[in-house]
């Protein structure tokens, strides 16, 4: 038996797992996305007999932008935050989000600092040979006035929390692939939300599946038994795989369930 560990794309370190033995491939996917967002190890495409595929964005309406035109919306709203005199405050999950966020901003704009659980997570990864600049702590010591034109990279938690409070006026930013539905999956007292995620949109998961050649495909960890019947109409042997506690629990908005079969 072989097993190997091969790049996912998800987050920096996140792998996919291939296992061959008597000339069979299996890949377990993990969590993946195909586009290259400049900071995570691509994700490589291997080709397998079976294929067990994650599904959390797996309905067509999770259709992500292009990462460029992603960040030039957020790099216009921190310019507006500029003229406005407000501190931009962009929250994301504090592993792999929260780095991507801050290695693909326009850094010609102003400062920008971190939560104190981003910079610890981020002197992991320099640690770990993750090509990152230096991110300054935001620490007590650093008063309002130190922030005029800034940028705050922080977990989601700190929205309209007491520490935030101090740097008012702010605008609050979530970045979620959630936010692709508006401001109703963020935290309350967001003001603006940003659809981009680490995971594969419809359009990439269908991609990642035709391109591994795979004839059985098991789906895991989303919309499952969504993804099941339209690979299954596709002409694939799929089956729904269900993991324990996580399986279809959080559901769109009724505009997003499209009718598909």
């Amino acid at each position: 038996m072989k097993i190997s560990l091969h790049p996912a794309g998800h987050i920096p370190g996140s792998a996919q797992v291939r296992v061959e033995f008597k000339g069979e491939v299996w890949v377990v996917s993990g969590d993946y996305k195909i586009e290259d967002d400049g900071l995570t190890e691509p994700y490589e495409q291997l080709k397998c007999h079976t294929f067990i595929t994650e599904s959390t964005f797996a309905l067509p309406v999770y259709k992500w932008k292009k990462q460029s035109e992603i960040f030039d919306d957020i790099n216009s709203w921190w310019k507006l935050n500029i003229r406005l005199g407000k501190v931009s405050v962009l929250t994301g999950y504090s592993l792999g989000k929260a780095q991507r966020l801050f290695s693909n901003v326009d850094h010609s704009l102003g400062k920008i600092f971190g939560h104190e659980l981003i910079t610890s997570i981020n002197d992991l990864f320099i640690k770990g040979g993750l090509n990152l600049p230096p991110l300054e702590t935001i620490t007590d010591k650093i008063k309002r006035y130190d922030l005029e034109g800034a940028l705050i990279i922080a977990p989601p938690s700190v929205i309209s929390s007491d520490w935030l409070k101090q740097y008012e006026p702010y605008s609050a930013g979530f970045a979620s692939g959630w936010m692709i539905h508006g401001r109703g999956r963020s935290p309350k007292g967001t003001d603006i939300g940003f659809a981009i995620s680490d995971h594969a949109d419809w359009e990439g998961l269908n991609q990642a599946v035709k391109n591994t050649g795979a004839e059985n495909i098991y789906v895991t960890h989303g919309f499952t038994s969504v993804f099941v019947r339209h690979l299954i109409k596709s002409g694939y042997n799929a089956f729904e795989l269900k993991s324990l506690g996580n399986e279809e629990t959080i559901k769109p908005p009724e505009e997003a369930q499209l009718k598909l079969f």
